[in-house]
């Protein structure tokens, strides 16, 4: 079948260029064009299967419809299941998603950062590693909306989302602490990222406040679980006083606890245990864990909402979104947006008191 372009259905119709645009681009009303061509128009284009060339219409109208959607790792579930629900919104309003991985890798997110800007996406949503504030800023500032979640950047101010990670944990810590825990270790990764440090401060504020002994042990994140599992069990192994543990993230947790498996550690016998981001291994595993969750669907309908309502501002006449998120919401400066999304824990058998 001939592909048809706007030049082929003018010459077929026997009108000029400039109508058939018109009435594609839903400026028919605005032009004073019948209804009666405006139907003959239609029908043509449907007959022939016509299809807008996506490369001509970006240029025309400076749109795309694309956002770019930048996460740590796709595969992880909670970032998973966060991109699932933004696509499915976007899909919603018209728009079209591009995934990738930074991988923590700050060269990997400058380079995928730059083929955000070759693809000319109308927006980006990103948990940005370390290192790439320059390119960030330089987005900015060509009028790209750039939306912060999981985690933000010092300096750079835009919307962002995320969860109360310093209050998540001081609460966590604190748990434990009330039920009768006195040596209560933390196991996280060494990072400089905002979100982390959020979960240390949190365990180390509620440890001092009880004037107890502070145990953090700090691993490099590695895609090999060994490197992560090894210094577990020397570090367990070190600390023989230790009554309880925190994992400040899921791989931490799952990787942690077959650490606990390899040195015949019993939950919560010999250490009871609380974890970050909620999953099934820990309410699967016996005894179930108790673990602080995230609220996945008010994370990526907040961090959508913003980045849509920064979309429909350089739309005229467009309707703002709607969100149904619940969060508390401060201006960071200016007009941009700092929402803050409450966590919950569920408490299992791997935290009950200790006797």
């Amino acid at each position: 079948m001939k592909k048809y372009s706007i030049s082929d259905i003018a010459q077929a119709l026997n009108i000029s260029k400039t109508t058939v645009s018109f009435i594609l681009n839903n400026r028919a009303e605005e032009k004073r064009i019948s209804p009666q061509l405006v139907e003959r128009v239609q029908q043509f284009v449907k007959e022939v299967g016509y299809k807008p060339n996506p490369i001509a219409k970006s240029l025309r109208t400076g749109k795309t419809n694309i956002i770019g959607l930048m996460v740590e790792n796709i595969a992880d579930p909670f970032f998973a299941a966060v991109a699932r629900h933004i696509e499915n919104k976007a899909y919603q309003n018209g728009y079209k998603i591009i995934y990738c991985s930074t991988d923590n890798n700050t060269l990997k997110t400058k380079e995928l950062l730059e083929m955000f800007q070759e693809r000319n996406v109308d927006g980006c949503i990103i948990a940005p590693p370390i290192g790439v504030e320059a390119e960030i800023k330089a987005l900015l500032d060509s009028g790209m909306p750039v939306i912060f979640f999981d985690r933000h950047l010092e300096g750079i101010v835009t919307d962002q989302v995320e969860i109360n990670n310093y209050e998540s944990c001081l609460e966590a810590t604190n748990l434990l602490i009330q039920e009768g825990f006195k040596d209560i270790g933390f196991i996280t990764f060494s990072s400089t990222q905002t979100q982390m440090q959020g979960r240390l401060a949190g365990y180390q504020a509620a440890v001092h406040h009880a004037h107890l002994k502070e145990y953090v042990l700090e691993i490099k994140f590695d895609q090999n679980e060994r490197l992560i599992i090894e210094p577990i069990k020397a570090f367990l192994t070190k600390h023989t006083k230790l009554d309880a543990v925190f994992f400040s993230a899921i791989q931490a947790g799952t990787n942690g606890l077959k650490a606990f498996h390899e040195l015949n550690l019993k939950v919560p016998g010999d250490l009871a245990v609380i974890a970050f981001d909620d999953c099934d291994v820990f309410a699967l595993y016996a005894p179930s864990i108790t673990a602080i969750y995230q609220p996945i669907d008010q994370i990526a309908e907040a961090t959508i909402d913003l980045l849509l309502k920064r979309l429909k501002k350089k739309t005229p006449g467009a309707p703002a979104a709607k969100s149904a998120a619940k969060s508390s919401s401060k201006p960071v400066l200016g007009n941009f947006q700092q929402v803050i999304i409450p966590t919950g824990i569920t408490i299992r058998a791997s935290s009950r008191k200790k006797r």
